[in-house]
């Protein structure tokens, strides 16, 4: 494996990502890999060589989320706010080439009973836990599909639980292709988040790829070396009308140390527009 995992994905086809980058904490007492000044640098290395067409951020703080959106590139545009009663704070923003797609809708919602109450929790959840849901249009094949993007409860398996048998309803009610990304915080495929993928609305791109470009690393490796096997917590999936076409999860430091103490999870898609009547 040499380079980039997925250059120059052109139309009809997406580069999708999803990247949990590790919330920016201050305390001097953290390793030094986990030092937001010392691994910024990295993460916009990172970004600027793969260029997704579509990114599904989580742990990001609002510095942080205009930092990704820097090392993008000006093309971007970024959709998501913060978690938090007035919606600051931490957040799972969603960023998109804006030369490929148009957001035409969105909304955030908490992951809760009151999913319009900013900050709200309930499902075993004290944190509050959100998603972001867009309505977007490919500008070059103008298919109109739906992105998720999510951070299921680090602490709480009922939360997990919830959160899966929300997404699958959600999906249920869909109108459009989807797709989704996440740090599901279980491995993708446990009893726990088998709501997900009931009655066969939700594909794990992983298992439904004809090619994968890499082993199944375990995706988070809190900045040590990464191992095949280990539990795959960070989540790429997709409705059955969506073509997958490869998947990889990059498991090299960018220079001597990750960016992250997740590994981004890709996907190369390809999403056909709805038929004219």
């Amino acid at each position: 494996m040499s380079g980039i995992l997925f250059p120059d994905v052109e139309a009809p086809d997406l580069h999708v990502m999803s990247f949990n980058i590790r919330r920016r904490f201050d305390r001097i007492t953290w390793p030094p890999a986990d030092r937001w000044p010392l691994r910024k640098e990295r993460l916009r290395t990172f970004l600027s060589a793969n260029r997704p067409h579509l990114l599904g951020t989580q742990e990001a703080m609002p510095d942080q989320a205009q930092w990704v959106q820097a090392s993008l590139g000006s093309d971007y545009g970024r959709i998501g706010l913060g978690r938090g009663p007035r919606r600051d704070g931490e957040g799972t923003p969603l960023f998109y080439d804006r030369d490929r797609i148009e957001v035409e809708d969105w909304e955030q919602v908490a992951l809760s009973d009151t999913p319009r109450v900013p900050g709200s929790t309930g499902w075993g959840n004290t944190i509050p836990r959100i998603a972001v849901i867009a309505q977007v249009r490919d500008l070059a094949t103008d298919a109109r599909f739906t992105f998720v993007n999510t951070h299921f409860d680090a602490f709480s398996r009922r939360a997990r639980r919830r959160s899966a048998a929300w997404l699958h309803d959600l999906v249920a009610r869909r109108e459009r292709p989807l797709l989704f990304t996440a740090d599901v915080n279980a491995h993708v495929r446990s009893g726990e988040l088998s709501d997900m993928f009931a009655d066969g609305l939700l594909v794990d791109t992983w298992s439904y790829a004809p090619a994968r470009r890499t082993a199944e690393w375990g995706t988070f490796n809190n900045y040590a070396a990464p191992k095949v096997g280990a539990r795959r917590i960070d989540a790429l999936l997709a409705t059955p009308d969506v073509g997958v076409r490869a998947v990889g999860i990059d498991p090299r430091p960018t220079g001597t140390q990750w960016p992250s103490d997740h590994l981004p999870v890709q996907a190369v898609v390809r999403i056909h527009p709805a038929a004219t009547p």
